[in-house]
C-alpha cells in the first residue's frame, strides 16, 4: 500500500504571492502551472527540497519528478506529487498544498497523478504552462497524451519574473552563502602554503563549506601564470597568485563570490592589477540602486573599464543570483550563457539580487577576479560577504 499526506490552507501560509503569480499566468495565456524543477518546486512549496534526492534523479529504470500543478486563481486547488521517500519529511514538516501525495514513482507516474488530481478537482486545464527543460521526454509525452487538447507552453519566465525579488528570508540565506563561501576561502588560503595542489585546495574548500553548513557546488581556480581553472596537480608556489570562485548553497540559495591570494607579499604591480579590478567593481556597485535600469550597471563597469590599463584581457559581468544562478535580473544578452536581457531596460526592484564580477586574464602574472553578491536595498545596495577583497598570503596562519 502506498503512503500518501495531505496538507491544509488553513495552517501554513502560502509562501509566495499568489496575485502576482495570476498576473504572470495570465499575462502569459496560463490556466494552469506544472512545475518540475527542484529549484521551482522548493519555491512553490516554501519547503525544503527531498532528502534522498537532493544531490540525485536517478532511481531505478526511471527518475525523481517532483511536481506542482498551481491553477490560476485557485490556490485551494492546487497539488503536489512527491515520492514514497519523501513521506516522513513531509509528514514532519506539513506543506500548504491542499492535495498533497507522497505517491510518485517515477517520471511519468508522477505527472500523471497531479494531472489527475487537479482533473478530478475541476480546474480549467486548456492552457498549460510546464518547465520545459526540466520536464523529461517520457512525462511530457504522458502529460500531452492526458490532455490532447491543451495548448502546452513553457513557464520559465513566468516561474523567473515570480523568483526575481526575494523576500526577506530568501535574501538573508543569500547572505549567509555569501558570507560562509568567504570565511572557507579564507580559511583555505590561509592553512595552505607553497607545493599545494590544485586538486588539494580544491578539496579544502570543500571540506570548509560543508563544515559550514553549506552544499558544495564547485570550485574554480587558477595559479600562477596559467589560465586553466580545473582541479589538477599544478603546484601553487612562492610568488604565484591563486583566483578562488566558489559556489556553496545554503538551503538552495547560492553564494557565488571569487577572491584572490598570493604565496609571499604582493608586488606593486599586482597590486595595481587588483586595485583596477576593483575600481570597475565598485563603479558597478554604485549603480545597483532601486529605480534604475538594469542596463546601467553595464555603463557604469564599461565606463571604468575603458581607463583600465589592462582592458584589452579584462572582461566585466552581472547576472543574477537566487536559486539559480543567472537568473533574474538578466542584464546582457553578450555573456558566456545564452539568455535575452529584458532586464537592462527595467528598473531594478529591492529584493534583487546580482551577482557583478570582474576578470583579468593577465598573460603573465595569471587569472585575477572579483566576484560579489549584491542585493538591491530600499535606498540602493547591500554587499553580502564583502570580506577578503585585497591580496590574502597563503599559508599565513602555517607561519605564525
Amino acid at each position: 500500500m502506498q503512503e500518501h499526506i495531505s496538507g491544509s490552507t488553513k495552517s501554513h501560509a502560502i509562501p509566495f504571492d499568489t496575485a502576482k503569480l495570476d498576473l504572470l499566468m495570465e499575462a502569459a495565456g496560463l490556466d494552469v502551472l506544472v512545475a518540475t524543477s527542484k529549484h521551482n518546486v522548493q519555491y512553490l512549496l516554501g519547503a525544503e527540497r527531498a532528502i534522498f534526492f537532493d544531490y540525485m534523479d536517478a532511481l531505478g529504470v526511471s527518475r525523481y519528478l517532483p511536481v506542482v500543478i498551481y491553477p490560476k486563481g485557485a490556490p485551494d486547488k492546487a497539488a503536489y506529487i512527491g515520492h514514497r521517500l519523501e513521506t516522513h519529511q513531509r509528514a514532519v514538516t506539513p506543506l500548504w498544498v491542499p492535495q498533497v501525495r507522497t505517491e510518485g514513482n517515477g517520471s511519468v507516474d508522477a505527472i500523471s497523478k497531479a494531472v489527475g488530481l487537479v482533473k478530478d478537482a475541476g480546474v480549467p486545464m486548456r492552457r498549460v504552462g510546464v518547465e520545459m527543460a526540466f520536464l523529461p521526454m517520457d512525462a511530457g509525452r504522458a502529460l500531452s497524451d492526458t490532455l490532447p487538447d491543451s495548448e502546452i507552453k513553457d513557464a520559465l519566465l513566468v516561474l523567473e519574473r515570480l523568483r526575481a525579488v526575494k523576500s526577506p528570508a530568501e535574501l538573508a540565506k543569500l547572505k549567509k552563502a555569501s558570507e560562509l563561501v568567504i570565511q572557507s576561502m579564507v580559511e583555505v588560503i590561509e592553512n595552505h602554503g607553497p607545493g599545494t595542489t590544485k586538486q588539494q585546495l580544491s578539496d579544502a574548500l570543500k571540506i570548509a563549506e560543508v563544515k559550514r553548513g553549506l552544499t558544495f557546488e564547485y570550485c574554480l581556480l587558477a595559479c600562477g601564470s596559467s589560465h586553466n581553472r580545473a582541479p589538477s596537480a599544478q603546484r601553487w608556489e612562492n610568488g604565484d597568485v591563486l583566483s578562488l570562485d566558489s559556489g556553496g548553497n545554503y538551503h538552495g540559495y547560492i553564494g557565488d563570490l571569487a577572491r584572490m591570494a598570493v604565496l609571499g607579499e604582493p608586488d606593486s604591480e599586482l597590486k595595481d592589477l587588483l586595485a583596477e579590478i576593483e575600481a570597475i567593481q565598485r563603479a558597478a556597485f554604485a549603480a545597483v540602486r532601486p529605480g534604475a535600469m538594469g542596463g546601467e550597471i553595464y555603463v557604469a563597469a564599461e565606463r571604468e573599464l575603458a581607463r583600465s590599463s589592462q582592458r584589452a584581457c579584462t572582461d566585466f559581468l552581472a547576472h543574477g543570483m537566487g536559486l539559480v544562478s543567472h537568473e533574474a535580473p538578466r542584464l546582457t544578452a553578450k555573456g558566456p550563457i545564452p539568455y535575452d536581457d529584458p532586464d537592462a531596460r527595467r528598473p531594478l526592484e529591492p529584493g534583487m539580487v546580482v551577482s557583478i564580477e570582474t576578470t583579468m586574464k593577465h598573460p603573465r602574472r595569471g587569472f585575477i577576479k572579483l566576484e560579489d553578491t549584491v542585493a538591491v536595498t530600499a535606498t540602493g545596495h547591500e554587499i553580502f560577504g564583502e570580506g577578503a577583497r585585497g591580496w590574502n598570503v597563503g599559508g599565513s596562519a602555517q607561519a605564525q
